[in-house]
C-alpha cells in the first residue's frame, strides 16, 4: 500500500500507481484506520503526530468557507486538539474519496496551507474543476462530513540555507505547495534564504492566498518578493502586470542563476513545459536563463 516514502514527482509520474492504489483502496476504503475519535495515550512531552505512521487517516470536516468562483478552504480537525500533521515541509497528502455514483475511490494528492506545526487542525485550498471528480466531492462536503487520506508524498527535501535565494514560480492553484514553502522559509527563524515568487493567474479573482502574501512581504521586505502577472485582467485600469509567465518576464526577475540558487515550478501542463522543457522541447525558459536541471524541481 502508498507509504509516506512516496514522492509528488513519483505520484505525477506513475500512472500504473494510481490504478494499483485505487484497487486496494476499495478494500481498505472503510477498514482503514480512523481518528475520528480520540483515544487514550501514555502521557509525553512529545504531542502525537497524525500523519506519521502507515495506515489510512480519516478526518472530520470542521469547515468550509468559499474564496471565489471556483475554490474554497476546507478545515480538517484533528481529534487530538493537540496532535500535528507531522509533516515534513513540501508534503502534499493523497485524498481518497467516494463521490456520488462511483464504485471505485478517487485518489488525488492536496498540499496543505496551514502551518505543519499548527496543532488541532490543518486547512486546504481546494479548486473545483470542470468535471473534476475530487475537487467536486470536496466542495460538495458539509461540517461534520469526513475525508479520508491514504498515504503522505513527500517533495524536495528542504534544508534551511543550503540556498542564498530561490525562485518560485507558480501558475493558478498551482500556488498552494509554493506557499507551503514560502510559508515554511519565512516562519523558521534560523532560516535566511531569500525568496522571489512569480506568480501568473488568469483574472485577478484568482489570485490565492493573496491577503497572506502581502502580509509576509510586509513582515520579510528584504527576504521575500513577489509579482504578479495577469492573462486576462477583469479591472479597468489594474495596476497588475499583464500578460503570461514569459521569458521576458523571467530574464527581468532573475538576477542570478548561481550554483546556491534553486528554482520551484508549480503549475498547469502548459506553463510548466514552457518553463522547464518537454519530449519536444527540451530545455525550456530556465534554461535558457543559465540554470541547470539540478537546479530546478517541479511539483
Amino acid at each position: 500500500m502508498a507509504t509516506s516514502r512516496l514522492s509528488w514527482q513519483a505520484w505525477r509520474a506513475r500512472p500504473l500507481l494510481v490504478s494499483s492504489v485505487t484497487l486496494l483502496g476499495v478494500g481498505a476504503f472503510y477498514t482503514s484506520r480512523s481518528f475520528l475519535l480520540p483515544t487514550g495515550h501514555a502521557e509525553s512531552p512529545e504531542p502525537s503526530k497524525v500523519f506519521g505512521g502507515f495506515g489510512f487517516t480519516t478526518l472530520r470536516l470542521k469547515s468550509s468557507t468559499t474564496v471565489n468562483h471556483n475554490t474554497k478552504r476546507l478545515v480538517f480537525e484533528f481529534p487530538d486538539e493537540a496532535a500535528t500533521s507531522g509533516l515534513s515541509l513540501t508534503s502534499a497528502l493523497l485524498s481518497i474519496s467516494r463521490p456520488e455514483g462511483r464504485w471505485l475511490p478517487v485518489l488525488r494528492p492536496y498540499t496543505p496551507i496551514s502551518s505543519l506545526e499548527q496543532p488541532g487542525f490543518i486547512e486546504f485550498m481546494v479548486k473545483k474543476y470542470p468535471n473534476g471528480k475530487s475537487s467536486t466531492h470536496l466542495h460538495s462536503l458539509k461540517p461534520g462530513d469526513t475525508l479520508t487520506f491514504a498515504a503522505a508524498l513527500k517533495g524536495f527535501p528542504w534544508t534551511p540555507n543550503k540556498f542564498s535565494q530561490v525562485y518560485l514560480i507558480a501558475g493558478g492553484a498551482g500556488i498552494t505547495p509554493i506557499y507551503q514553502l514560502v510559508r515554511g522559509i519565512l516562519e523558521n527563524p534560523n532560516d535566511k534564504t531569500k525568496i522571489n515568487l512569480v506568480f501568473g493567474v488568469n483574472t485577478e479573482q484568482d489570485l490565492l492566498l493573496r491577503d497572506e502574501l502581502e502580509e509576509y512581504r510586509n513582515r520579510f521586505p528584504d527576504r521575500f518578493n513577489y509579482l504578479y502577472t495577469v492573462s486576462h485582467p477583469q479591472e479597468q485600469g489594474s495596476p497588475l502586470r499583464k500578460g503570461y509567465v514569459t521569458e521576458e518576464l523571467l530574464r527581468n526577475v532573475v538576477q542570478d542563476p548561481g550554483k546556491d540558487t534553486h528554482v520551484f515550478v508549480c503549475g498547469p501542463p502548459g506553463m510548466e513545459d514552457s518553463l522547464v522543457g518537454s519530449r519536444c522541447a527540451p530545455g525550456g525558459i530556465l534554461g535558457r536563463l543559465g540554470f541547470t536541471k539540478e537546479q530546478i524541481y517541479k511539483f
